[in-house]
Parts: structure tokens; sequence; C-alpha cells
């Protein structure tokens, strides 16, 4: 009987799966070593983050001063001087819908950061699934997405975020920002995948994000906004979203909001998850 061990890879970077000897190819990798592959790609995914912690900076600061800002230099006009204590439940749940577009756009600049520093050579020499690499961002990603929505409902309660509904319902919209957030980062992936270099793929997420943030129902009403702008808005998916988490967290009806939200999840995910995979398949 002889057994097959497996060493790291002379010269990988912390966290990066070893090969495993006992697997030739990506197509008979077994989901428990896919899994094991995704765990330690998201090690190491980390441990960037702990190296570099000034990448952690825009996840505690854009949601404090994105809160700050809307509720005392915006929220007197669009709910009234003097109902900024209002506006804030209706804030906090739209922008809840924010973070995870926001969050997003960074996943694509890492993946492309990654390719121009060679980081992606090293996998390619790896018997780990090509998908395993992509997932092991979003798990990270997510996990940056729960730190800056729990700082935004921090500072929510503290500018007199009233919950309405219960703790679960609080949840559940929690649950459903960080489930679209994470469909919107297959586009993201695919655009850094596409795109020559990160500050290219900066520039076209923000012509993505502009229009759907402010398009939407996010931060006033859609019934202040001229007609034509109505129309897009109620296809906006971040509106779906907003309206979702609002009505979830003050009260009102959630079924038609929550399911045309997990409808665009859907089809966002198995439109562009593949693409992406693909993509990268064909660039490494």
């Amino acid at each position: 009987m002889s057994t097959t061990t497996s060493a790291p890879v002379r010269g990988a970077a912390p966290g990066t799966p070893a090969p495993d000897r006992t697997q030739s190819g990506e197509g008979r990798i077994g989901l428990r070593a896919n899994l094991r592959h995704i765990g330690a790609l998201s090690r190491r995914n980390a441990l960037q983050i702990k190296a570099n912690p000034e990448s952690i900076f825009e996840v505690v600061l854009m949601p404090i001063v994105f809160i700050l800002l809307f509720v005392y230099v915006f929220g007197g006009a669009i709910a009234g001087k003097g109902n900024q204590d209002a506006y804030v439940n209706y804030l906090v749940p739209g922008m809840m819908a924010m973070m995870g577009l926001n969050i997003a756009m960074a996943v694509g600049t890492g993946v492309n950061e990654d390719f121009q520093k060679g980081v992606m050579d090293r996998f390619r020499s790896m018997p780990i699934a090509r998908s395993s690499v992509l997932i092991a961002k979003i798990v990270v990603e997510i996990g940056r997405m729960l730190i800056a929505t729990a700082i935004l409902l921090g500072m929510g309660f503290l500018l007199g975020l009233d919950i309405k509904t219960s703790v679960l319902d609080l949840l559940a919209a929690v649950g459903l920002s960080v489930v679209f957030g994470a469909s919107l980062m297959w586009i993201f992936i695919l655009l850094g995948l596409t795109m020559k270099t990160a500050q290219a793929v900066q520039g076209v997420a923000m012509l993505v994000l502009m229009p759907l943030q402010f398009g939407s129902s996010i931060f006033s009403p859609p019934s202040s906004m001229p007609g034509w702008l109505q129309s897009f808005t109620d296809y906006n998916p971040l509106s779906n979203l907003a309206d979702a988490a609002r009505n979830l967290i003050n009260g009102g009806p959630v079924a038609h909001s929550v399911w045309m939200t997990l409808g665009w999840t859907v089809l966002i995910t198995v439109v562009t998850a593949p693409l992406a995979v693909a993509k990268f398949r064909r660039k490494t």
C-alpha cells in the first residue's frame, strides 16, 4: 500500500491550496476537494485584507459617510424639514441594497489586479477548479458586505432607526441584500476579466452604478420623479430590493418585491456566472 501526500507549491502565495497529486484534471475534481480549495483560497484572500488593512476602510467609512450625508444634507429636502428621523427608516433599508452594489465593484477590480500581478499564473499550474478561484473571491466579499451592513444598521440605530416588525424580518432583509449582492459580483467579475486595467473596470462600473442607484427608490420615493423615470425605477432591480427590505423592516406587503428580487438574483447568476467562469478558463 502506498500513500500520496501533497506539498505546498514553492513560491505560492500563503493560503493557496496545495496541488492534489491524485487529481489529474479539473473535470475529475470532486465536490469535497472543490470545497477544500474554496476554503484555502478564501483564507488567502482574507490574509490579503489583513496584510493591507487600508482595503477595509471603504467598508467601514462608506456606510457612515453616506448615511450622514443623506440624512443631514438631503434628508430635510426629501422628507421635509424636521422629518429626518422618519427619513432614516426610509433610507437605511434602501442603502442596504446599495452596499452590495458598491462592494461588488471591488470584486471586479480585485480579479483584474490579480491577473496584472501574475497571481493567476500560479493558479494555472494547479489542479483546482477554475470556479473555486472566483467563488472564493465572492465568499470573502460577502463577509465585507456583512460588515458594511452591520455598520450601516448600527449608524441607523444611533440616528433613530426603528424596527417596526421583528428581528427575524430584519435578518431576512439582510439575507436578501446579501444574496442579491452576491449575484451582482458575477457581473463585475466578468467585467474585471474583460477589461484590460482596474481603472477601466472602475470607469465602466461607475457608468452602471450611477443610473441604478439614483434611478431607484433607494433615496427618494419614485412618485416625486418624472413619469419616464418612474417607469425605469419599476424595472430597476435595486428598487425591488430596496422596497423589499423597507417593507420587511417597516411593515407592508413584501411578496411582490421579494419574488422580483429573487427572480433578478437567479437571472443574473444563471446568465453571468457561466460566462465569467468560461472567460476565466480561457484567460488562464
